[in-house]
């Protein structure tokens, strides 16, 4: 049995070579633009600092026939995105959603923004209060080098 699986999968794989990659999907103007809005959307996980627009990775391809494809079967855009949601998470997006999974992503920029400013404040603060005032001496030392013009 095994051996005939092996002879029918040599005989299938010559074809299998040279069959025809799956047609990709006529879409209205319409249609169109929503693909490309939709491919701007989400993030190519190869790349990942590169929209599925801007990619040309296999993968992510692959992900703007899926587009396509559902598109042309008459999905919704937020239908498409929770596909893609649904397959890869929150990180496909390159607007996550807000919620408390993506909370430090949103807000982590401005509360390490806040923590700098805090530090600042709190350093500049305690510079300020590091100055003691002049002795006599440094005083009478300062006016002698003020006035001898150096």
């Amino acid at each position: 049995m095994a051996v005939a699986t092996a002879l029918l999968g040599m005989l299938l794989a010559p074809a299998a070579l040279h069959a025809e990659p799956a047609p990709v999907p006529v879409l209205s103007a319409d249609q169109e633009q929503r693909a490309d809005r939709l491919a701007h959307g989400l993030r190519c996980l190869v790349c990942q600092n590169q929209t599925l627009a801007e990619s040309n990775a296999p993968l992510a391809l692959d992900m703007r026939k899926l587009i396509r494809d559902q598109l042309a079967e008459g999905r919704t855009d937020a239908q498409i995105m929770r596909f893609f949601q649904d397959r890869y998470g929150d990180f496909v997006r390159y607007d996550p959603p807000f919620k408390p999974a993506t909370w430090l992503l949103w807000l982590g920029p401005f509360a390490l923004l806040a923590l700098g400013f805090l530090v600042l404040a709190r350093t500049l603060k305690r510079r300020a209060g590091m100055r003691a005032p002049l002795t006599a001496d440094e005083r009478e030392r300062a006016a002698r080098f003020l006035d001898s013009g150096s």
